[in-house]
């Protein structure tokens, strides 16, 4: 469960979003001092305790910070932030497996650091959260994946079928420095945040080799990117976007293309009715102009009533309905998403080689509630069916190897004993109820 917001807090939000909203042009120029407020800085470390996550490069944990005093911790910080003196720690850098292969770099902040962006965050979100686009909902609040799922479906069902399903190429770690501080410097005029925003971009990357050794990138000379892993960086991610589609807005866009857009993130879909080809080049140009850059093997034009397309986890396009044979266009669960939690049962099996079955079952039924929580929209029963055949042949495998069944394990663990009595959860069952 998240945690309530204090009304103190809660009272100064409304107050900058209420401010930012009646008056676009004003810049915002004594926000500083609301970071080292002591319930800001309170709250910030319970959001970042919260969201759990790694050490830094310093190697001090939550558990060691509350060991120490955390009340002599938080109020170190408030004193150097006080006093001008907070200077970042350079960011640890980790490579994790993307789920289409290859790695993405996650930079992984100090958990002083985490704090101190989320309490600048909470000061300055509000402000920018008054002036963004109807269109964006990645990293918003009370906004998510499935609204913009739910978004684009509607789109395609209303007749806006011409598509182009974009991708920005690397767009975390290309978005240029001078470009992005004159974005936040429209709404922003506190030097002091304005400063402490910079130097999060300017902060060194740490990596280490197979021998452990120390190397530092980045620093001072960096010109672009801002780090996935960091607080600050999805709220800077999105006040970029928004520099796009202001302008897509402002030059009447959507009207001269007859289109629709919906961004998340560095996902990005027009749907148009026929201007797909038109609404393309525009979109190379525009990313283009503000520095950025098309991914041309990932983006593409489809026509979504004879062809499929993929965005956020779905498959978008004609589908035929089993009862009748009638053609509609659908939105469900993609091939590759069913692919990628049938990976994950793989390896909690295989995990759990030795643990009792009782975690076990823990461990996998919290991956097919989460799974399926997000994947609850639209035509999923033939996913389901697919994820509930694929865990039950490996639970049937798993108990055959640890219960030494030398038969095909049928008979001892049916799919009746393993989806009851041994606990694990049937999806299909989530979608259409249990069966009579």
């Amino acid at each position: 469960m998240s945690l309530k917001t204090p009304e103190q807090i809660r009272t100064l939000q409304r107050k900058l979003y209420v401010k930012a909203k009646d008056e676009p042009g004003f810049r915002f120029y004594l926000l500083y001092d609301k970071v080292y407020r002591e319930d800001i800085l309170a709250h910030a470390y319970g959001l970042a305790r919260e969201n759990g996550g790694a050490p830094g490069v310093d190697g001090v944990s939550f558990e060691a910070i509350e060991a120490n005093g955390l009340e002599k911790w938080l109020a170190e910080r408030r004193t150097e932030l006080r006093e001008k003196t907070y200077r970042p720690d350079p960011v640890r850098r980790v490579l994790i497996d993307k789920p289409g292969g290859g790695q993405r770099p996650l930079g992984i902040p100090t958990i002083r650091d985490r704090v101190i962006q989320t309490a600048a965050k909470m000061v300055m979100e509000p402000i920018f959260e008054a002036e963004f686009d109807d269109s964006a909902y990645g990293y918003r609040p009370k906004r998510s994946a499935q609204d913009a799922v739910k978004k684009v479906h509607r789109a395609v069902c209303d007749g806006y079928t011409d598509v182009v399903d974009a991708d920005l190429s690397k767009y975390f770690d290309t978005i240029p420095h001078p470009e992005l501080m004159r974005c936040v410097a429209r709404r922003v005029s506190d030097k002091q945040m304005l400063k402490l925003v910079k130097m999060w971009l300017k902060a060194p990357i740490e990596e280490r080799d197979e021998r452990g050794n120390r190397r530092l990138t980045g620093g001072r000379k960096a010109k672009r990117g801002t780090p996935q892993g960091g607080v600050a960086s999805p709220l800077l991610s999105v006040i970029y976007m928004h520099r796009f589609l202001r302008a897509w807005r402002q030059r009447g866009k959507d009207a001269e293309f007859r289109a629709r857009i919906v961004n998340y993130a560095d996902d990005l879909v027009i749907l148009s009715t026929g201007h797909a080809e038109e609404a393309l080049a525009w979109l190379r140009w525009a990313m283009t102009n503000i520095g950025l850059t098309l991914n041309e093997t990932k983006t593409c034009i489809r026509d979504a009533t004879h062809e499929t397309f993929d965005f956020l986890g779905y498959t978008f396009g004609p589908d035929r309905y089993r009862k009748d044979g009638h053609w509609y266009l659908a939105a469900k669960p993609s091939n590759k998403s069913v692919q990628r939690v049938k990976q994950t049962v793989r390896e909690i099996f295989r995990k759990g080689a030795i643990a009792p079955w009782d975690e076990v079952v823990a461990r996998l039924n919290r991956t097919l509630v989460g799974w399926s929580n997000y994947f609850n929209y639209g035509t999923r029963l033939m996913a389901y069916r697919a994820v509930d055949n694929y865990v039950y042949e490996r639970s049937r495998a798993f108990l055959r190897r640890r219960h030494k069944v030398q038969s095909r394990g049928t008979r001892e663990f049916p799919a009746e004993r393993v989806f009851g009595e041994l606990g694990v959860i049937r999806l299909r069952a989530r979608h259409v109820g249990p069966r009579p």
